[in-house]
């Protein structure tokens, strides 16, 4: 059996969930629903980075012990992924104290690639990273993605020296050892390698207290990079327990392209300092704009994923991010498109469908002979593997217009009418066997909808008491 291990990027837990997490979660759960399907065994890893100085300051400022603070951020993401349907297996939090022991022991294992400097320099408390003086100069000292500017720092802290794998990186990615998605996000990584200085894994205890001690060395606390970036090792067992070497390296790692440069190059470092093979594939997702602008608490447009879930429930939320926004490119959510989106095509080319052809079977009293052995097709399988999902989504969907439109070309109500009998049989069984086949690969992007059809049409057939996807009213 293949063992297929899926990897999300934690959020950091200074903040709601919001759109971009869904996206995560969305992405990572469909396929470990399709990997399922094909008979893998699968890990789907989700948590919560719960370290560093954003979350200790929000704690006292809303006056609470930090711990408290965490557990009920934790909470509403569990609680958030459970609204989403993501059918994670392993949850992991960097406060707990297994992960700690294991961060500790991983951090031990790189020693040899670490060692103590000063630093003088601008440092993005928004990011948790210092920024190089051509980067603050470029930015005109303020953060383009938090709108602060960036603060003077003058501290002693531990590096890690990303110079002794800089070559092996490249090597990697440009061999595909290690599958950038998509490509032009390679060419991005590429370009800022060759510029990417050794990385800062501590921070003064004299500046932070919430984290995890560095080992030997009371008056350094470990940066949070470094303490999160573990994570999807030590949920696996690394290094104490040897099940994970099943599940190590992982399928894919599925992240925002604001903390790519993390994922390609930092964790690879690490990696590579730990003797241990790269991921298979890092996919990088587009950001959610809003109107065709980034979403941004002081622009004021910023989308509730809550909000979008309960409007009109979990299937139409999974059909517009999944099929409406491009897996690897920026995309653009406003809610007229989500609106269309939702009333003519999820209600009319799949609700009706399933309510058409449901109520022309028993009005007819059809004998359903199902077809053996439903699979993927290998075009849909081919998106799949190639992690296109939003093009397997369109390529599913495109079968589901075809049918409509088999529907009103062969006219089964007039063979009904004409009493030509064995006809309307075929005709009926064909088309019910071919949406069931659709609905097959439609379940791991729509899993509630797809378990109702297949109700629908199961041992006897029974038309929904109400519509699967009630249309609003304009």
């Amino acid at each position: 059996m293949k063992h297929t291990y899926i990897t999300t990027a934690i959020p950091y837990l200074n903040g709601d969930p919001h759109i971009g997490h869904a996206v995560d979660y969305c992405l990572a759960d469909v396929f470990a629903r399709y990997s399922r399907l094909k008979g893998d065994e699968v890990k789907f890893q989700a948590g919560t980075d719960e370290h560093g100085n954003k979350i200790f300051q929000k704690a006292k400022e809303l006056g609470v012990p930090v711990e408290e603070y965490v557990q009920g951020n934790v909470d509403k993401f569990k609680d958030f992924i459970a609204k989403l349907n993501a059918s994670y297996t392993d949850f992991v939090r960097t406060t707990d104290k297994q992960h700690e022991k294991r961060v500790q022991e991983i951090w031990l294992k790189l020693k040899e690639h670490i060692y103590k400097a000063g630093y003088e320099g601008w440092y993005c408390t928004g990011c948790e990273r210092y920024v190089t003086e051509k980067e603050c100069k470029e930015n005109n000292g303020v953060c383009p993605d938090h709108q602060k500017p960036y603060e003077k720092l003058k501290e002693e802290n531990y590096y890690f020296r990303i110079s002794d794998f800089k070559d092996k990186i490249r090597q990697a990615i440009e061999s595909d050892e290690m599958v950038i998605l998509p490509e032009f996000r390679k060419k991005e990584i590429l370009k800022l390698l060759d510029e990417s200085p050794d990385v800062s894994v501590s921070r003064p205890v004299s500046q932070l207290t919430w984290g995890v001690p560095v080992p030997d060395d009371e008056s350094q606390v470990m940066y949070v990079w470094v303490d999160a970036l573990s994570n999807y090792l030590t949920v696996i067992g690394y290094p104490d327990d040897n099940d994970y070497s099943v599940w190590w390296p992982a399928s894919v790692q599925i992240v925002g392209k604001d903390i790519l440069r993390f994922h390609a190059i930092l964790w690879p470092a690490m990696l590579m300092g730990l003797g241990l093979n790269l991921p298979k594939v890092i996919l990088s997702h587009g950001m959610i704009l809003a109107d065709g602008q980034k979403m941004s608490k002081s622009v004021g447009n910023v989308v509730n994923p809550l909000e979008v879930l309960d409007k009109y429930g979990l299937d139409a939320f999974r059909y517009y991010f999944l099929r409406h926004v491009d897996t690897f490119s920026d995309s653009d959510f406003t809610w007229q498109k989500y609106d269309e989106a939702y009333n003519n095509e999820l209600a009319n080319d799949l609700g009706n469908l399933v309510q058409r052809l449901a109520t022309l079977a028993q009005k007819n009293n059809l004998v359903l002979e199902k077809r053996a052995n439903i699979g993927f097709s290998a075009e849909y399988q081919k998106y799949m593997e190639s992690f296109e999902f939003s093009r397997a989504f369109d390529y599913v969907w495109d079968k589901i217009q075809n049918l409509n439109k088999r529907i009103d070309d062969e006219k089964p109500w007039m063979l009904a009418k004409n009493n030509e009998t064995e006809k309307l049989n075929v005709c009926l069984n064909d088309l019910i066997n071919d949406l069931l086949e659709a609905n097959y690969e439609l379940s791991v992007f729509l899993p509630n909808a797809a378990d109702k059809i297949f109700e629908v049409f199961g041992d006897s057939i029974k038309p929904p008491e109400t519509p699967l996807f009630p249309k609003t009213k304009k």
